[in-house]
Parts: C-alpha cells; sequence; structure tokens
C-alpha cells in the first residue's frame, strides 16, 4: 500500500470519526440503542479500509442468556476483528483509559477498565460487569491477561474470571454464560501465515505500537477466522478454576486447529457454519 493510498484511507476513517464520535457522545449519554451499533459500524468501516477480512465460524451468542465471552488476545487488531461483529465492550487494563485517541475510543466502547494492582478495585469492576451483564451488554475478557505471540496460547487466570462469579450475586442473574472465542490470523497479503510470521502480526510484549501499525498499513491485507465455541453454563455451584480450564481447552484447541488448516480455515470447519449474513461478505465487498 502506498503512502497515499494511506494517507487516503486515513483521511477516510478520520472524516467518518468527525461525525461518529460526538454521534456516540450524545447516543452514550442518552441512551440510545444506537451506541451499541456505531462502534460496529466504525470498526467495520476500519477493517473495509485497510483491507482485513473477518470470516466466522459457530454460533455467537443468542441474547437469552446472559453472556462473557473468553476470548485469546494476539494484536490490538482483536478489537475492531471482534468490535465489528455485533455490540460489545471489553474489560481492559486502567493504562488504557489514558492513551491518546485509543482511551478516547475505548471509553466510548464502554469498556470497563481494571486497575490490577489494586485489589479493592476488582471488586468494584466485578459490580460493573454484574450490572452490564444483567441489562444484557456482552462483554469480552482476554483472561491471559496479556496479549501472546499468536503461536500459542497463554494460560488462561481463573481470577480474571471471578466477574463471573461475582455477577452472580446480581439478584436478576442466576446463570450466565462462559463462551469461548478464539482468533486467529491466518493470510496476509493473499498467502498464507506461518510460524515464523505471526509474531510480526501480534503486538506483544514491550513493543512499539507505532512501527507495529506502521507495518500493519505497509505489509497488505489480512484474513482472520473468529472462532465461536459452545457455551459452558456457570452458576452458583460452578468451579471457576474448571470453568476457566474448560473454556481455555475450547479456545486453545480451535486456535491450533486454525492454524493448522491455514487458509482453509477460511472455509466452513466440519463442526459448525459460517454464521448468517457474516461480516466477511461486507469486508470482501470492500477490497474488491
Amino acid at each position: 500500500m502506498t503512502a497515499v493510498t494511506v494517507g487516503i484511507r486515513l483521511l477516510a476513517l478520520g472524516t467518518a470519526a468527525v461525525f461518529v464520535v460526538p454521534l456516540q457522545m450524545l447516543a452514550l449519554r442518552l441512551g440510545w440503542r444506537l451506541a451499541g451499533w456505531l462502534p460496529v459500524l466504525f470498526h467495520r468501516l476500519l477493517l473495509g479500509l485497510f483491507r482485513v477480512r473477518v470470516v466466522v465460524h459457530g454460533h455467537p451468542p443468542d441474547g437469552r442468556r446472559p453472556t462473557l465471552i473468553l476470548s485469546n488476545h494476539v494484536s490490538w487488531m482483536d478489537i475492531p476483528v471482534l468490535g465489528s461483529l455485533r455490540p460489545l465492550s471489553f474489560i481492559a487494563k486502567s493504562e488504557v483509559a489514558g492513551w491518546p485517541v485509543v482511551g478516547l475510543f475505548a471509553r466510548l466502547q464502554r469498556c470497563i477498565f481494571i486497575d490490577r494492582a489494586r485489589k479493592t478495585h476488582t471488586t468494584h469492576v466485578n459490580t460493573e460487569v454484574a450490572h452490564r451483564l444483567a441489562r444484557g451488554d456482552l462483554i469480552v475478557l482476554f483472561p491471559e491477561g496479556t496479549t501472546g505471540d499468536g503461536n500459542r496460547l497463554l494460560p488462561f487466570r481463573s481470577a480474571l474470571v471471578g466477574a463471573a462469579r461475582a455477577a452472580l450475586a446480581e439478584p436478576s442473574l442466576e446463570r450466565i454464560d462462559l463462551q469461548p472465542l478464539a482468533i486467529v490470523y491466518v493470510r496476509r497479503n493473499g498467502l498464507p501465515v506461518t510460524r515464523r510470521e505471526r509474531p510480526a502480526i501480534a503486538w506483544y510484549g514491550d513493543m512499539d505500537l507505532a512501527p507495529h501499525l506502521a507495518a500493519f498499513v505497509r505489509e497488505g491485507s489480512i484474513d482472520a477466522v473468529v472462532h465461536w465455541g459452545e457455551p459452558i453454563p456457570f452458576d452458583a455451584a460452578s468451579d471457576r478454576k474448571r470453568a476457566t480450564a474448560d473454556a481455555e481447552a475450547a479456545v486453545r484447541g480451535a486456535v491450533q486447529r486454525a492454524a493448522r488448516l491455514g487458509v482453509d480455515a477460511l472455509q466452513p470447519l466440519p463442526d459448525g457454519l459460517p454464521v448468517p449474513l457474516s461480516p466477511a461478505k461486507v469486508y470482501e465487498s470492500a477490497v474488491r
């Protein structure tokens, strides 16, 4: 992608933001349903402009039961990829709230910020998660606690899933679902992503964000596979550590399978069909 092309696409995204940001602020203040869908549309625009195609397998939450989504975490790109699928929010570390631009968009996405250095803050966050789940919000938690290099899944921390246990203290919640979700980046610039190349897509460790973003816009299109696992019922009698381990095993299996299949993972998997009206159609038409 040439510098001129990048500039034009960034200008288009910036122009959209000029209209979307104040409208989202108003929608949040007035409690409009539009507040859930504006971020979805913005994420889809971002992915379309920068040639990121998303293919979805499995079945997302159907809305019949409060759901906490447990996902692996590879890159900053996970946020627009997941955010493009449906209205949802994320549990993010408190430092994100202070980042320029990113912090603003995180707040507009209605993210829940957690200061892991303060144990008392975890209680506050769990309470907010409970209220939000009771209202029907979908919330994404990255139980690895950080991003990985895309080749391996870090252990899920059951302490972070404590929000599920705390949510059951909400009088209106007797049971919630923990739904595993796997993200795998399988193709870049039309070619399969190899094990050696995956860390170049991932953003982890002490990598600087600016060079990573520059490489992202310079090195071509990306195909991502998102796989929804089977929901794990969670109630007052459930073992948090066991439920966390089950979710980790489901995500690990989906990641390994998609990585093994490579570009073939862009086709329907044997045990599931693409979600109807998959956003992949949006992105495919955007890059043609």
